[in-house]
Order: structure tokens, then C-alpha cells, then sequence
């Protein structure tokens, strides 16, 4: 159980705080409700080059890194399809350094072509790394237009291509920030050793002046039901074969993303899974397997990757692989099977729970999705979970027509 308390200043800045006086250190975390899905299809890649440009100074700070490392502090940030997050952590004694410095660039950054051009090129090499320049980079890159034909999910965070980020230009940046980094759109939680009063004396001095701007009204397009499987195929370069299968699932906030979440535990989060004992242990197809789901906010995917065995061909692993899958959905789910995986579950909301950022950062996301208390219901959401849960999703998900197939092939020398 995460406690918190909360209060919205004027300008419509959601505040949460988290006090926990046995940390040594004061914690800020600030998300921004704007992440890949909300671009312009034509211009995608701007809400993580903006992460980017929001470390290059601000309109009364040249130089953000500087100050926060002279008070012993760290930061970061990350983009994901569904919002923006930065947080920093300081010694408690130096909290009000990092609402200084953020509050100072949720008010205006120091726009210039010089910053605009430097992050531009550590996006684009950062864009070649991750999927050009390693073996199966490209695998998402690929296959979510695939699987999304209307939705803002059919492109990766980073953009769908190099040339979106070439051509932003100072204008467009600047447009982003007005519509998007306004208070009205933003979330701050402080936690660790902070008072309630200290926080809300401290945001109404620092983030209270700044104009609260207008929450952008999300239109976003819904993808249709899909009705058809869906195939494609890679080759390139790569060590071995691998073979990748989607299908989807509602979105986090929605029904049944508990259950699914522990199915796919069950099917293949480790060595004693389903998929794991049949296609890695027993039948040696598979050298490795996973299941996993993306946990969008937003309607999204369950997805089934391997490595296939030398000497084994994709099209013998797929019908094996369907085979096991049908297997599962026919099997009887056992009670002790479904409260080992809980139990797994569980432990990783604890140990997600041990440090005072991660608390941080869940109470934002939460408060992101409309209720800060989200976070101290998953645990109960997922003990509610039962048996005949596990088989109705299980018969609704795999079905014909509902797949997405990738082919990874190694090329033939």
C-alpha cells in the first residue's frame, strides 16, 4: 500500500505526495499525458526527441545537468506509446534545486537550432543502433504496422522512420511544447522524506506561476476488430531463426488484463511455463520462448517470441507452436498453478514497490490513467483472478483470425 496525499494547484497541475521520512532522499517525478500515439502520422518520433531537447537548457537555465549534480542529484527520463516521464532524486535537503530546475523548463525552454541539431543527431544514431545497425532490430519496426492498420501504435516510440526526425524544424518543436507541456497536461509526485505542507508550499512558489494552458482533447483513431491472421517475413542477416507471434489484448485499464497477464505467466514467463516444458524441454524446438503482454493504455498485444532450433524450419516450430497453444486454451487450469503465478506476481509489486522513485513513478502512472489509487489495487485486482477467468480469455484470444505471424529467416549464405 502506497499512502499519498493530494491537492491541484490553480493552473490545473495535478500534485501527489508520498511521504517517507526513513529515505535520505526527495523525490520528483513529473509525466506529461503525451507519448508516441498522439503524433502526427507524418511526424513521428517528436515526443521522445523532445525528451531529448528537454535536457538541453531552459529559458533560465543554460546548462540543467550542472546544478543538479553540484546538490548530488540524478535524473532521467523515458517516452513510452502512451506518455512522457522525467524524474529526479536529490538528497531531501536539496529538494527545492529540482523544483528550480523543473519547473523552470515546464515553463519555457530555450528554443535554438543548436540544441534542435544535436539532439537530432543522437535520435538518429540512437534510431540506427536500435534497429538497423543489430540483429532483429528491426522486428517492431516491421511488424506493428502489421498488426495496426489505424491506430498510432503502428509506430515505434522512437518514430517509423529516420527522415521524420531530419525534418522537425524549430517551429514544430515549439508547437509541440505549447500544446503538450502545459501544467493542465502534467503530473508531479514528490516522495521520500518531504513533508505534505513542504510540497505544496514548494509547487505553489515554483509551478504555481506558470500559465496553466488547456489538456489537449485525445482523438485518437480506434483500430477496427481485427478479423483476418496476418502474415509477413524477414531476411536478413542473423544468427538463427526466430518467429514472433501477435495477438490482441485490451488495453491495462481494461477488463481482463489480469487474467491475461497471468496466462501469459503461465504460458511462458520462465522455465517451468507451458510453452517452455513443451517446445524448449520436451520437444526441443525452441532454444528459448517467452510470453509477455505490452500493457498499453490502449488496447494491445500478446505476444509469443522464439529462437527456433538449428536445423528446425519455421514452418514445422509454427505448427507446433499451435498445436501447444491449443493444448493450453484445452487444458484444465489447475488452482495451484494460477496461485504459483500470483504469487510471482505479487512478489514483483512488492519489489517494485522498495524503492521510493518506483513509488514515485507508479503513483504518476496511475494518476496518468485517472486514479492515483490504481496502484494499490492491482495486488487484490490480480488475487480476484480465477480459474474459469483464465479459460474464458484463453478461448476468446486464440481463435482464427485473430493472429499476427512474423518469420524471422537467416538468410542462406
Amino acid at each position: 500500500m502506497i499512502s499519498y496525499q493530494q491537492f491541484t494547484l490553480t493552473n490545473g497541475l495535478q500534485v501527489i505526495v508520498h511521504e517517507d521520512h526513513t529515505s535520505t532522499l526527495a523525490v520528483m517525478d513529473v509525466i506529461y499525458d503525451v507519448g508516441s500515439r498522439d503524433e502526427d502520422p507524418n511526424r513521428t518520433g517528436f515526443a521522445h526527441l523532445f525528451e531529448h531537447l528537454m535536457f538541453g537548457g531552459s529559458k533560465n537555465i543554460p546548462n540543467y545537468d550542472s546544478p543538479l549534480q553540484q546538490v548530488g542529484g540524478e535524473n532521467n527520463a523515458f517516452t513510452t506509446p502512451d506518455l512522457t516521464n522525467y524524474y529526479i532524486s536529490v538528497p531531501y535537503q536539496n529538494l527545492e534545486t529540482a523544483f528550480w530546475l523543473e519547473s523552470d523548463r515546464m515553463l519555457q525552454l530555450a528554443f535554438n537550432p543548436q540544441s534542435l541539431e544535436v539532439q537530432r543527431k543522437v535520435v538518429i544514431e540512437e534510431f540506427k543502433q536500435r534497429y538497423l545497425n543489430q540483429p532483429y532490430g528491426d522486428v517492431w519496426l516491421k511488424f506493428r504496422p502489421l498488426i495496426y492498420t489505424q491506430h498510432s501504435y503502428r509506430w515505434p516510440t522512437i518514430g517509423a522512420g529516420i527522415q521524420h526526425i531530419e525534418e522537425a524544424n524549430l517551429e514544430d518543436v515549439k508547437a509541440f511544447f505549447a500544446k503538450f507541456y502545459v501544467p493542465a497536461n502534467a503530473i508531479l509526485v514528490l516522495a521520500g522524506r518531504v513533508t505534505f505542507a513542504e510540497a505544496k508550499e514548494l509547487a505553489e512558489k515554483w509551478f504555481g506561476p506558470i500559465p496553466g494552458g488547456n489538456k489537449p482533447k485525445r482523438q485518437l483513431p480506434q483500430e477496427p476488430v481485427q478479423m483476418e491472421d496476418r502474415r509477413m517475413e524477414i531476411v536478413d542477416k542473423v544468427p538463427s531463426n526466430r518467429f514472433y507471434k501477435a495477438y490482441p489484448v485490451p488495453g491495462r485499464y481494461d477488463e481482463g488484463f489480469y487474467a491475461i497477464d497471468l496466462m501469459s505467466d503461465l504460458m511462458g514467463r520462465n522455465e517451468t511455463s507451458f510453452l517452455y516444458l513443451a517446445l524448449v524441454q520436451n520437444k526441443r524446438i525452441f532454444d528459448s520462448i517467452s510470453v509477455s503482454q505490452t500493457g498499453s493504455i490502449d488496447p494491445g498485444l500478446l505476444i509469443i517470441s522464439g529462437q527456433v532450433c538449428d536445423g528446425v524450419d519455421l514452418e514445422l516450430a509454427e505448427r507446433e507452436l499451435n498445436q501447444a497453444i491449443q493444448d493450453f486454451v484445452d487444458c484444465s487450469f489447475q488452482t495451484v498453478d494460477l496461485q504459483r503465478v500470483k504469487n510471482q506476481a505479487e512478489a514483483s509489486l512488492i519489489f517494485g514497490e522498495v524503492e521510493v522513485l518506483n513509488r514515485a513513478m507508479n503513483l504518476a502512472m496511475a494518476a496518468n490513467a485517472g486514479d492515483a489509487n490504481l496502484v494499490n489495487t492491482e495486488a487484490e485486482k490480480m488475487e480476484a483472478v480465477k480459474t474459469h477467468d483464465l479459460e474464458k480469455w484463453a478461448h476468446r484470444l486464440f481463435i482464427e483470425g485473430k493472429s499476427n505471424t512474423l518469420y524471422y529467416k537467416k538468410k542462406a549464405k
